[in-house]
Order: structure tokens, then sequence, then C-alpha cells
């Protein structure tokens, strides 16, 4: 293999661990995406309680009566975080596309410049220009 295909063989390998990072950014971002919408469902419902109404939790295999305030905090702490963290995986999902951009870029033009040198003959060295 030469030099212009090996260096060709190692952008696509980039390219290839870059779509990976992607696929896991979006599958964490949809994760997220998830429990925002579970913790926004359960804040709703804190909404509709009347004065007296009891909170339970579920921790393992039993309900424990919760305190209303304490239950809204958690909910709102978690939905701070998680939106937090949804930021940070939208951030990290643009910069890995830019990569893949980059990386697209870089591929087409040794794909363009190995065509350009047009084919080798067997036992002739490409001559560089």
């Amino acid at each position: 293999m030469d030099e212009g295909q090996a260096q060709l063989q190692s952008l696509s390998e980039d390219y290839q661990k870059l779509q990976q990072e992607m696929q896991a950014a979006v599958q964490s971002r949809q994760k997220l995406e998830a429990q925002r919408q579970e913790n926004s469902g359960v804040q709703r419902e804190f909404e509709r309680l009347r004065d007296g109404e009891s909170i339970y939790k579920l921790v393992g295999p039993v309900l424990l009566k919760q305190d209303k305030v304490e239950a809204e905090s958690t909910v709102k702490g978690r939905l701070e975080f998680i939106g937090k963290e949804f930021d940070r995986t939208e951030d990290q999902i643009r910069e890995i596309q830019e990569k893949i951009e980059k990386k697209k870029g870089e591929i087409m033009q040794g794909q363009a410049s190995m065509q350009a040198a047009g084919p080798v003959a067997p036992g002739q060295v490409a001559a560089k220009g």
C-alpha cells in the first residue's frame, strides 16, 4: 500500500471513529430528553395536587411518603441538571459534526490528489509535483 492509500485509510478510520462518537452522543441526548420528559410530567402532576394529598416515592420495593416541598425541589433539581447535561451534549454533537465535516474534506482532498496523480504502473514511482 503506498503512502497516499495509507493516509486515506487512516483518514477513513478516523472518520468512522467520529461517526461512532456522534452515534453515542445522539443516544445520550435521546436518553436525556426522555428523562426530561419524565421529570416534566412529574412536575405537572405536582401542580395538579390539592392541599393535603400525599406524595409517595418508590425506593426499591417500598413506597415512602415524601414531603411535597422536598419532592418538588428534587424534581426541579433533576430538571436543571438534565438541562445542563442536554446543553453540554448538544455542544459535543456540534463539535463532532464540525470534526466530521473537516475529516470528510480531508478525505476528498486525498482522493482527488490520488486521482490527479493517475495510475502508477508496477515498478514505477509516481512523480511528485
